[in-house]
């Protein structure tokens, strides 16, 4: 009986202790991104911002924090009357300019009499934006946006089952404010706009846009399913045999041999190339890059959608088509690295990410969400594709990716995937786990509502070597350059607008801080953590910081260029 009670309890100690170790240990080594000094302090100022004392303490040994707070954490909320379900319905289709809705939920459009779809398509202004050479501020000439960037613009697959769609990122700040750390209150005391965010860079310490509405009171504006993409009308099949049921195998194309080092390169580090390419005046690689920059008919490339033309008997290929629109614009970013290498970064805006749950109980959850993707080019070839994913991503060559063949002899375009609730990119439709054992968290992906971001978005020309002077902290932890440490520039140069839209405001690009609210205290309601994993986390900041200087086609260290798909499916961000 001695002997027998003796086991017990060296079992039982031993195995307190291992779960003592785990609980303390496990989160750490399972962060992909280990806290700093400066991180370590800001955690222990947040477990002593609950007023309990038990909690404290539970927190701090044993890693779980306001466990009296958690609950379940839906998406939306059940009846919310002028938005619920069925009146939305209604209110999309006003918004989207549509006359009735399938039983499926899809849109059908109504031509109006005596006037074609393609006119009163959503957003038609957008489609069809006007040309302009010049800035209206300075009056200096505008750089035009390469027609190969919009011909090989990615096509995005948003999650069938999203709540929170595509947004703008100006229609969020209107509904952003300040926390005061006083009273905890969110003022608005300077109205806040793209054109003036920058201005908060001179006030101490991080700001965060913190939003003026409770966010789990789910406001419309965090949604926006006016965002949802006009539905698509296939003009072909997919590649792969287009089955969306099968799994898409890639290409599996050849890693080159030709010693070009497109896939590490900079203005002050260009690419090795065996023979440079040579653009003779008359000869035939001259006149392929004059097809690139201006197109076949000889005129200048023009911006998205084609401008309007006058005449009367418009063939349909010059009409914009409204498939994949939607009102959430997307930014481009243009990045000239020099010796032909252009890198054409894709970001897209939501006004809420919401996490994925473990068990029933949800983490993750932050106002704002910037995802991106980045299309390297040389002398106007696709040659890699990088996806964020997180705190990483991962980087496929061009041939790997899936394609959508596209009408009027254009260039297949790549289809990527969004993730539900965290948007994250993806190659490829179905699950995809993170960071936990056991498949425990993951992202889901499908073939949901198809969106073309080259249909509306903002567009810009970004020199990041007068950027790095413009910032008083680097780009990345990745990034080589330390940023200036003086105080912040009065006028900011390195953002510029496209030709196509030379009003587009810049000072938002340069604001420092979070989009979106800090993490919430121990103390606030909202609030759980468990094993270091959050319910509510901190809003992530803008493009600046998206590392855009980068070399090599990946934003983080850990990734590296993949050949194919099934590659990708084996590897991690993490």
């Amino acid at each position: 009986m001695i002997y027998t009670l003796r086991r017990a309890t060296i079992f039982v100690t031993a195995l307190t202790i291992f779960s003592i170790l785990t609980i303390t240990f496990l989160p750490r080594y399972l962060n992909p991104t280990p806290p700093d000094a400066e991180e370590r302090k800001r955690d222990r100022q947040w477990v002593n911002s609950s007023p309990y004392w038990f909690d404290r303490q539970v927190c701090r040994y044993l890693g779980l924090c306001g466990i009296q707070h958690i609950r379940w954490d839906a998406p939306t909320l059940p009846g919310w009357g002028p938005g619920s379900d069925l009146d939305m319905t209604e209110e999309i289709a006003k918004v989207l300019g549509v006359g009735n809705w399938e039983e499926d939920g899809a849109a059908v459009f109504v031509n109006k009499p005596g006037s074609e779809s393609w006119e009163h398509a959503p957003g038609h202004v957008d489609l069809k934006r006007k040309r302009s050479e010049s800035s209206a501020a300075d009056n200096t000439p505008l750089q035009e946006v390469p027609q190969y960037v919009l011909d090989h613009a990615p096509l995005v697959h948003l999650y069938s089952g999203e709540h929170f769609w595509p947004s703008d990122m100006a229609e969020h700040v209107k509904h952003m404010g300040l926390l005061d750390e006083e009273d905890g209150s969110v003022n608005r005391t300077d109205e806040l706009d793209l054109g003036n965010l920058a201005k908060l860079n001179a006030k101490n310490g991080t700001v965060f846009l913190t939003s003026m509405d409770d966010v789990e009171s789910r406001p419309e504006w965090l949604h926006n399913r006016a965002g949802i993409p006009v539905e698509y009308e296939d003009d072909g099949d997919d590649e792969h045999n287009g089955n969306p049921e099968k799994k898409i195998p890639g290409n599996n194309p050849t890693v080159p041999t030709d010693g070009n080092t497109w896939w590490d390169a900079d203005k002050q580090h260009p690419p090795n190339r065996i023979a440079a390419p040579r653009y003779r005046k008359g000869g035939p690689s001259y006149r392929r890059m004059k097809r690139f920059m201006q197109g076949d008919d000889g005129e200048p490339q023009r911006p998205i959608g084609g401008a309007p033309n006058d005449s009367d008997d418009d063939d349909d290929k010059n009409k914009p088509n409204p498939s994949g629109y939607s009102n959430g614009p997307a930014v481009l970013i243009l990045v000239d690295k020099g010796a032909g290498i252009l890198d054409a970064f894709w970001f897209f805006f939501y006004s809420y990410n919401l996490g994925q749950t473990v068990l029933g109980i949800r983490f993750g959850n932050h106002v704002g969400d910037w995802e991106h993707c980045m299309v390297r080019f040389d002398n106007g070839i696709p040659k890699a594709m990088f996806l964020s994913e997180h705190a990483g991503g991962k980087a496929y060559a061009w041939p790997a990716l899936e394609k959508k063949v596209q009408p009027n002899g254009k260039p297949p375009r790549p289809v990527i995937y969004s993730a539900v609730g965290s948007h994250a990119m993806y190659a490829t439709p179905g699950l995809h786990p993170y960071v936990l054992p056991f498949k425990l968290l993951k992202d889901v992906t499908d073939r949901g509502p198809l969106w073309d971001p080259a249909l509306n978005h903002y567009s810009y020309w970004y020199d990041y070597e007068v950027g790095l002077n413009e910032t008083e902290t680097p780009s990345s932890p990745q990034s080589p350059y330390l940023g200036n440490p003086s105080q912040p520039p009065k006028n900011y140069t390195s953002l510029v607008p496209a030709a196509d839209n030379p009003e587009a405001p810049t000072n938002w690009f340069h604001f420092e801080g979070a989009w979106g609210d800090d993490v919430y205290s121990l103390a606030d309601y909202r609030q759980w953590r468990l094993f270091g994993e959050y319910h509510y986390i901190v809003g992530p900041l803008g493009p600046k910081f998206k590392y855009l200087e980068r070399r090599k086609v990946c934003q983080t260290d850990k990734c590296t260029l993949l050949w194919s798909i099934e590659a990708g499916e084996k590897s991690s961000w993490y």
